[in-house]
C-alpha cells in the first residue's frame, strides 16, 4: 500500500509534467470528459510531490498502525490484514479508471522534474538518485538499530510482554517503526515509477506485497543488509527467470523460496555463520 502511495504520487507529477502546463493527462480525455480531479492539481508542484511522498504514507500508517497495534493485532492476523489492505487498494485503483488510469495504471513518463527521461544520461541520474536514497535509508535504519529505540524494538520483537512489564508501551514502539517503514516504502515506490516507466495496480496488489516479503525472508534478518540483498535478489530473479522461462519462471522462483526456507530458515544472510559453525566443528573433531 505505502509503496503504491509513493509510486502513484510520483506518477501523478510525472504525468502532469508530460501533459504540460494547463493540460490534463491523456487518459482523462480517453476514459473521461477531459476534466481533471481537484486532488491532482497540487501534484504539478515538485516540492509538494516530494512532501506528499513522505507525508501521505506517514499519515496513513499512523492511523492504521494506531488502530492495529493498540488492539494488539499481531502474527498471522496482522499479515492477513496487511494483505487485505493491498487487495483493497489495488481494487480501488482499478475501479477509479478516470482518476488513476484503472488497470492500465499511469505510464508514458517523458520528464523527471524537468529532465528528459529519454536521455540516457538522465536515466543514469535517476538510477544514481535511487542508489543514494537506498544508502540513506540503510543509514537511517543502522542508526535506529544502534540507538536505544533499536534496542526496544528488538526487545519488543523477542519479548513483548517483558517490555510492557518494564513500563514501555509496545504499541507505540511498533507504531514508530511502522511509520518509518511506510515512508521508506513510499520512497521506493516513488523511484520505481520513473525507472519502470509505469505504475499500475499489479505493482501494489497482494502478489507484489508477497514478493516484497519473500525478499525479506530470502535475505533474512541475520545480517543488517539481508533484507535489502534479498529484495535485490528477488527483483533480479524475477526479471532473469521471466525472460528465460516465460511460462515456468514462477515455479522456479517458488522452488527457490521453499529451499531457502527449509535449509536456511534465517535467510541467506545466515549462510556465513553456518559455514563458520561447520568449519569450527570439523576443526574441533
Amino acid at each position: 500500500v505505502f509503496f503504491g502511495l509513493g509510486g502513484y504520487a510520483m506518477a501523478m507529477h510525472l504525468k502532469l509534467e508530460a501533459a504540460g502546463p494547463g493540460n490534463v493527462p491523456d487518459f482523462m480525455v480517453l476514459y473521461g470528459d477531459g476534466t481533471m480531479p481537484g486532488f491532482w492539481e497540487p501534484f504539478r508542484s515538485g516540492p509538494f510531490t516530494i512532501f506528499a511522498i513522505l507525508a501521505l504514507p506517514a499519515a496513513v500508517a499512523t492511523v492504521i498502525g494506531w488502530a492495529i497495534f493498540k488492539r494488539r493485532v499481531k502474527g498471522a492476523y496482522f499479515a492477513i490484514l496487511t494483505q487485505a489492505m493491498a487487495v483493497v487498494f489495488a481494487t480501488l485503483l482499478v475501479a477509479t479508471i478516470k482518476e488513476t488510469g484503472g488497470f492500465n495504471g499511469l505510464n508514458q513518463f517523458t520528464q523527471f522534474f524537468g529532465y528528459n527521461l529519454y536521455d540516457p544520461v538522465n536515466k543514469q541520474m535517476v538510477y544514481s538518485i535511487t542508489v543514494g536514497l537506498l544508502l540513506v535509508c540503510l543509514l537511517i535504519v543502522w542508526q535506529l538499530y544502534r540507538s536505544r529505540f533499536g534496542e526496544l524494538l528488538v526487545a519488543t520483537r523477542d519479548a513483548e510482554e517483558r517490555v510492557r512489564f518494564l513500563g514501555h508501551d509496545p504499541a507505540n514502539i511498533k507504531l514508530v517503526a511502522f511509520v518509518v517503514a511506510a515512508m521508506m516504502a513510499s520512497v521506493g515506490g516513488a523511484m520505481f515509477a520513473p525507472i519502470a516507466g509505469i505504475i499500475s495496480p499489479s505493482d501494489v496488489d497482494a502478489t507484489a506485497s508477497i514478493f516484497l516479503i519473500a525478499g525479506v525472508a530470502l535475505g533474512g534478518r541475520a545480517l543488517f543488509l539481508g533484507p535489502a540483498l534479498g529484495a535485490l535478489t528477488v527483483g533480479y530473479g524475477r526479471t532473469a527467470l521471466s525472460e528465460a522461462f516465460p511460462n515456468q519462471w514462477t515455479y522456479f522462483l517458488g522452488a527457490l523460496f521453499v529451499v531457502v526456507i527449509l535449509l536456511l530458515p534465517r535467510g541467506v544472510g545466515d549462510l556465513p555463520r553456518l559455514v563458520r559453525t561447520t568449519l569450527d566443528r570439523r576443526t574441533s573433531a
